[in-house]
């Protein structure tokens, strides 16, 4: 998502960022759907904990966590 975004530039400043229509659409269903948001976050949240750590966890490891 946002991999393709024009950004117009007044005096040397960011003003505006141009993105497919299509993109568009998907961010506001998301931004208007709390749960699609809720899951969106989560989702983002997941990526950003899996580069942090290459620690991966054994079933029963987990079970024992819990």
């Amino acid at each position: 998502m946002l991999d393709n975004v024009q950004i117009i530039n007044d005096e040397g400043k960011a003003k505006f960022a141009i993105i497919d229509f299509e993109e568009f659409q998907y961010i506001k269903s998301l931004l208007l759907d709390e749960e699609k948001l809720e899951d969106y976050l989560d989702y983002m949240h997941m990526q950003k904990v899996k580069k942090q750590s290459n620690k991966r966890l054994s079933f029963a490891e987990v079970k024992q966590a819990l």
